[in-house]
């Protein structure tokens, strides 16, 4: 590796919104080190510094429109004059495009979110902005504002499998099914836990995804060990 390369690069932006240049930083994924992942998938880095999660989210620091590599470039009907109403015209200029520290990724992903929602993205994208955002405050031991997010992804994750809208994305059946069981459980909505995981269950027999089959199992094991200390209680 060279010794005089950074974990850090700037990467050239064209806004989706208002069609000017801006630049982002960006992590270079060689220097990206993952120590282990929780249950949901939250990746604990080695180096808290070089946190991929943290530069996910492209701010135009002209228009304020927030995106990632995951939005369309197709505006709906109205869509982008509601945005220049309800963020580009509220838009105080400032600069997300340098070294972010973790409340700065967090509103990068709140922005995203809200820009998502009016742009109509996919369910599952602004899912993704909550869980995210759920993972940072974790970091930061907000348990409150964690419980609050990952309450509003569970939302997100239910509406897109219901409504098929993650179809085309890099998240399967399987896998979205594991996290709103998952997270359903960490929020305390147990039968609702119960009730995705024995859908990832069933699936064990037609699937490649061994990992997240045996997750869901472990995890149907400590509900009904949970539930049964509580019964003996």
């Amino acid at each position: 590796m060279n010794a005089s390369l950074t974990p850090f690069y700037e990467k050239k932006l064209e806004c989706l919104l208002c069609k000017k240049g801006f630049t982002s930083t960006k992590i270079r994924s060689s220097f990206v080190k993952v120590d282990y992942y929780d249950k949901d998938f939250c990746p604990n880095y080695h180096d808290d510094m070089i946190n991929p999660l943290f530069y996910n989210v492209f701010v135009c620091p002209h228009c304020g429109f927030s995106f990632t590599e995951d939005f369309s470039k197709y505006f709906p009907p109205t869509t982008s004059e509601e945005i220049i109403h309800r963020v580009s015209d509220q838009w105080v200029a400032q600069d997300y495009g340098k070294n972010r520290t973790p409340i700065q990724a967090i509103n990068s992903y709140k922005l995203a979110a809200y820009c998502g929602e009016l742009k109509r993205e996919k369910k599952v994208t602004t899912a993704g902005f909550y869980l995210r955002i759920a993972w940072l405050y974790r970091k930061l031991k907000n348990t409150n504002q964690e419980q609050r997010f990952m309450k509003f992804a569970v939302e997100e994750y239910v509406q897109s499998y219901l409504n098929s809208d993650f179809h085309g994305t890099q998240m399967s059946e399987i896998k979205i099914m594991y996290l709103i069981a998952q997270l359903s459980y960490q929020i305390g909505e147990n039968e609702q836990a119960v009730m995705y995981l024995s859908k990832v269950i069933e699936k064990q027999n037609t699937t490649t995804e061994r990992t997240i089959i045996e997750m869901a199992k472990d995890q149907w094991q400590e509900i009904r060990l949970t539930k049964k200390e509580e019964n003996l209680a």
